[in-house]
């Protein structure tokens, strides 16, 4: 009978054995996966820049296109902020010229050798009052009104150049990212497929990764969007500015103060 019960024993011990190493054996594998630091699909680490590294060559390519949109965002801010400053600083030096009630032969030797914007409404003006040989009737005021429309337009396109690029960069930037996102995913996809696994390990790097360039789409479009509706503001009030200095203009041939057969230096012309 003690053998009989201590086989028993043993056999039960044996089964309890067994069973637990069973139950155990799913934990195990998978801690060893978490652990196999040697599966291609993790990276190393999931830094920015280590996910860039890891990142499929087609993402890598959408991360890099947009880094230098971002540059040239910033890079056109910061030119068109000096342009802008410089050519509003001498606008307003211009048109208080004007307003002290000068005559246009004065206000054309004070900018002769410029060419800023006033100065090229001043000259245009001078030009139409030389061409008409100091007559002044309603047909020259009409001349005079249509050059300067024209200088004006003209010297707003060339003050405007760029901005349309910050437009584009704010409007494509996202779709951009968004892209470079979705062809990240799809390769995620591929590897979970060729991996016959859904564990999270494996499936978060590589979503990681295309994740990041929709935030990088991101980050290159929101100061585009905001820096084009700054400089269009800005530029709006510049307008502003050569539209005061057209109105003294016509104000002053309105009174007579101009003078007959103005000579202009030849590149005005």
């Amino acid at each position: 009978m003690p053998d009989r019960k201590s086989r028993a024993k043993s056999g039960n011990f044996a089964r309890i054995v067994t069973l637990t190493i069973v139950s155990l054996a799913p934990l195990a594998m998978s801690t060893a996966a978490l652990a196999d630091t040697s599966n291609p699909l993790l990276p190393r680490n999931l830094s920015p820049w280590g996910m860039f590294l890891n990142a499929d060559i087609i993402v890598k390519a959408v991360m890099i296109g947009l880094a230098f949109a971002s540059f040239v965002t910033w890079t056109v801010w910061l030119a068109k902020t000096i342009e802008l400053a410089g050519a509003r600083r001498q606008a307003r030096r211009r048109t208080r010229l004007l307003e002290s009630g000068g005559s246009l032969a004065e206000a054309v030797r004070a900018c002769r050798n410029d060419r800023d914007a006033v100065a090229q409404l001043i000259l245009t003006t001078a030009r139409e009052a030389e061409l008409s040989d100091g007559i002044v009737d309603e047909a020259f005021k009409e001349r005079v009104a249509l050059r300067l429309e024209r200088v004006q337009a003209a010297m707003t396109r060339q003050i405007s150049r760029g901005t349309g690029l910050l437009a584009t960069i704010g409007a494509t930037a996202p779709f951009v990212g968004l892209f470079g996102t979705v062809w990240g995913i799809m390769n995620s996809f591929i590897g979970i497929s060729e991996s016959h696994t859904t564990n999270l390990a494996v499936v978060a790097p590589g979503i990681a990764e295309a994740l990041l360039a929709t935030a990088m789409g991101l980050v290159a479009a929101i100061p585009a969007v905001v820096i084009y509706n700054h400089l269009v503001r800005v530029i709006g009030g510049y307008r502003t500015l050569l539209d005061d200095a057209s109105a003294q203009l016509l104000l002053m041939i309105s009174r007579g103060q101009h003078g007959t057969a103005v000579m202009l230096p030849r590149a005005a012309e």
